[in-house]
């Protein structure tokens, strides 16, 4: 079976046809600047040269007729007709609480999710017109929708409610919802796999560290808790999002500095983060080269960043009341030996052991703690393309 999976952005399409009986990629590629001055597709089939279409590019349907005319190209593609996909998954950011799984997309499903909006209004519009757009263009082929807050779904109450007014939880469904759920699932059972036990016997604490950032407990393979909450800015410092902070200085920021509440918004979401504090980016590889040159911002940036981490990691050890395994993953996670140092340090009393000869690895599986750790510490680089096609194929 071949899934087409897509993942759309406001201004962008990301796309990896798989098969899965190999569970091998046959074809990806990245769509750009859609709807702007000089967009254009990067598409790569597996074993053919990467190529590059740069032509005006007005919308979503547009991309996605020539991203499906080059898939079956006789030069560039990777199959012979468009019968060849036989399913296609879709990435959705925000399925609120009435999706704990991934679904088939029928019209009841789409106005649900028109109706998830409102909490996602960045995010949801974009997935919704990827999902029309391949509905147009492939109307007899079976749709799916994988959601980034759907694995968060088995938290239990005590952790999603916040402390406000009860009220407004029934009005407006303001609670935790978590992010990132496709990759905390994809890792936790990879890790089990790798460990070679049973999901169901292990306590795993999965962080995706990248620019954006979150940490999740996952108790015998259900999510317990997690550090992004009701939007993506929750928890962790990010690289341009502050994560948790006293919710007073927004009003302190609104009187002091002038501010609109789309200004605050703004300077939480793109101006926080690692890149406020160092001053120098929010890529962490430039911060990491600026603190190992002796900029004192730098390193208190990255200082930030590992407590951040390293007290999600001690709270979340006492929730599931121990640990089995701690998981890095994504950007940073995979790829930064010294930040994983970083935050294991200091966490012996935990039963973790970092072994820094395991742990110089970038990109790649590894079990990076030492023989006798009582917890095991892994670098597992996360697939959610994998995750979602692997959710669209049990159910197409």
């Amino acid at each position: 079976m071949n899934i087409l999976v897509i993942n759309c952005g406001s201004s962008s399409l990301k796309y990896q046809l798989i098969d899965m009986n190999e569970e091998k990629v046959l074809a990806k590629g990245l769509s750009e600047r859609i709807g702007i001055e000089g967009s254009r597709i990067k598409h790569t089939t597996t074993g053919k040269k990467e190529i590059i279409i740069e032509k005006p590019m007005s919308d979503h349907k547009e991309v996605l007729e020539i991203v499906l005319s080059t898939l079956v190209d006789s030069e560039h593609g990777a199959i012979k007709s468009m019968d060849e996909i036989n399913a296609v998954g879709h990435r959705v950011v925000h399925g609120g609480e009435k999706f704990a799984n991934s679904v088939k997309i029928d019209d009841e499903v789409m106005k649900a999710l028109n109706e998830c909006i409102d909490l996602a209004p960045l995010h949801n519009p974009p997935n919704i017109m990827g999902i029309e757009a391949c509905k147009e263009l492939m109307p007899d082929t079976p749709m799916v929708g994988v959601f980034d807050t759907a694995f968060h779904q088995t938290m239990p109450k005590d952790n999603y409610i916040y402390p406000l007014p009860y009220e407004l939880y029934e009005k407006y469904g303001i609670r935790k919802y978590g992010f990132h759920g496709t990759s905390h699932k994809y890792v936790s059972l990879k890790a089990a796999e790798i460990l070679e036990r049973d999901i169901k016997d292990l306590n795993i604490i999965t962080c995706h560290l990248g620019n954006g950032a979150s940490i999740c407990a996952v108790e015998k393979g259900r999510s317990v808790d997690t550090s992004m909450g009701f939007t993506p800015l929750e928890g962790l410092a990010m690289g341009t999002r502050t994560g948790n902070i006293d919710p007073a200085i927004i009003p302190f920021l609104v009187d002091k500095e002038n501010l609109s509440m789309e200004e605050v918004n703004n300077l939480l979401n793109k101006k926080s983060g690692v890149l406020g504090i160092s001053g120098v980016s929010s890529d962490f590889r430039d911060i990491e080269e600026e603190a190992e040159k002796g900029n004192e911002r730098a390193k208190l940036a990255l200082d930030v960043f590992v407590n951040r981490v390293k007290k999600y990691i001690g709270a979340y050890t006492t929730l599931m009341g121990g640990v089995d395994a701690i998981v890095f993953t994504a950007g940073i996670g995979e790829n930064s030996a010294e930040i994983r140092e970083m935050v294991c340090n200091g966490l012996e009393s935990l039963g973790i052991k970092l072994d820094e000869e395991k742990n110089n690895v970038r990109g790649k599986e590894a079990l990076v703690s030492q023989d006798d750790s009582k917890v095991k510490v892994l670098v597992i680089p996360t697939n959610e393309e994998l995750m979602i096609a692997k959710d669209t194929e049990e159910l197409a």
